[in-house]
């Protein structure tokens, strides 16, 4: 029988009584808001991704519909979002304690309506400019930088047992927007799903009808959903509340800016990839219809992120994830091999295959970098705070863990600018992308070398 110490103490929406290291408390009450939390959260953060990674498909369809731009310019497209999406995480990360999670959670989703109808107004438009889709393409961001709100919020409502798997859901079924957008925009803009109110199709000149403007307006009703769920359903906690100045602490520790490297290898992958993927395959094997096979990557990263997050938890975040880069490395030389380098084909279904590998070890990945922040900081505190006592160095721990967990996937989500950027540079400057991809080779025998020497060697410096 539950007792009324046990029940978490509400105020409105916020939960002014919340211990989920404690056991009782935990089976009494806590287990269940924590979940419902996360069961919200999951699907505004799947939409995020979905908007955020909108242009990875559009921009492979421009050109059909008659925006005759270089492809240079598609890849700027491609790229833009993630350097939006990147910066804006870095402000997003310090949001949720300072607004409170439920209020920020719906003001961000509620944000992403602002591309999706902006893209289903803009492609309808011949006369629409390379400068306004370049807008458009910078707003995309908001859904990128929901992410490092939106984990940092899960992060306080789980105990450390089970906060590996809790995050490695929530960020990896968000993740799986990107693959829902890449499988879905291919089929909603082939047809008029929304009647005379969606607006007259493009004819292409093999005379199919095309309704480009779908991709942005597919996600509207969905968007609006999820903010009112947003709104009603989830909680603010009031412990979780902190300043901006004692958030930034996290910048003066080496541990944050080492995290940021290693997750720039992963997560910075997985959304490189996700964004450059589709038009990397329609470059090198034009005869090839690349959108039917574009969704498969992000969807695997996607669920890998998802279903591994327990080895971490059960193996040790850093020794997972040094093999995990061991195994990159070897994946992207076999994509290199692959490719129609000088005069010869290549071989799709291997670039593909191997295209594949990276992106289930970018998921794992994912999962087990961020697994080792709260095993870091649990270890880190006590040492850098010995004036604290018990409680307060597992607040502080607990506080600088959500921080850090935000601002790493913020310095990560820049892959998604740089990765498809490289690409269009290296296939400018070599007339392929080899040259980009033996340099993402070179950064993760970094990450081996670092996660290594910090985490898994003998005596490292801060075991996990």
């Amino acid at each position: 029988m539950a007792t009324a110490e046990h029940i978490p103490g509400r105020k409105g929406h916020t939960l002014a009584d919340w211990r989920p290291e404690d056991p009782a408390f935990w089976e009494h009450g806590g287990r269940a808001i924590a979940r419902r939390n996360l069961w919200i959260s999951i699907p505004c953060l799947l939409l995020a991704f979905s908007v955020w990674m909108v242009w990875s498909v559009v921009v492979a369809k421009l050109p059909a519909v008659g925006f005759d731009y270089s492809t240079g310019q598609l890849f700027w497209l491609a790229s833009l979002p993630g350097l939006s999406g990147a910066t804006l995480r870095i402000f997003y990360s310090f949001m949720v304690p300072i607004f409170g999670g439920r209020l920020w959670t719906t003001i961000s989703t509620a944000s992403l309506l602002l591309p999706a109808l902006g893209i289903g107004f803009a492609v309808q438009n011949p006369d629409t400019s390379y400068a306004w889709f370049l807008l458009l393409a910078l707003m995309c961001g908001f859904g990128g930088g929901n992410f490092a709100s939106s984990m940092a919020n899960i992060a306080y409502f789980f105990p450390k047992k089970q906060k590996g798997n809790a995050l490695a859901l929530n960020a990896g079924l968000g993740n799986l927007g990107v693959s829902v957008m890449q499988f879905v925009v291919p089929l909603v803009i082939t047809m008029g799903v929304f009647g005379a109110v969606g607006g007259a199709p493009q004819t292409l000149q093999d005379g199919e009808a095309l309704w480009l403007q779908n991709a942005g307006f597919v996600w509207v009703p969905f968007i609006a959903l999820a903010a009112i769920a947003a709104w009603f359903g989830m909680n603010d906690i009031a412990d979780a509340k902190a300043s901006l100045s004692d958030q930034l602490t996290i910048l003066k520790r080496k541990h944050n800016w080492i995290m940021c490297v290693l997750y720039t290898g992963t997560f910075g992958s997985f959304i490189g990839y996700s964004a450059g993927f589709p038009l990397l395959m329609k470059t090198q094997f034009p005869v090839v219809d690349a959108l039917q096979f574009a969704f498969l990557g992000p969807l695997v990263g996607a669920l890998s992120r998802a279903g591994t997050g327990w080895i971490s938890d059960r193996f040790g975040g850093g020794r997972v994830t040094f093999w995990t880069f061991l195994g990159m490395i070897v994946a992207v030389l076999g994509v290199i091999w692959f490719l129609p380098l000088r005069d010869g084909a290549g071989s799709f279904w291997g670039f593909f295959a191997c295209f594949m590998a990276l992106f289930f070890l970018t998921g794992v990945g994912n999962a087990s970098t961020f697994q080792m922040i709260p095993s870091i900081m649990r270890q880190e505190v006590p040492r850098l705070r010995p004036d604290l006592d018990e409680a307060a160095k597992l607040k502080q721990s607990e506080m600088e863990s959500a921080a850090i967990i935000a601002f790493t996937s913020a310095i990560a989500a820049y892959g998604a600018f740089f990765i498809p950027k490289f690409y269009g540079t290296s296939i400018e400057l070599t007339g392929g992308p080899a040259a980009a991809l033996w340099g993402f080779a070179a950064f993760y025998a970094l990450c081996v070398a670092i996660t290594w020497a910090f985490y898994t060697r003998k005596n490292a410096p801060v075991p996990c």
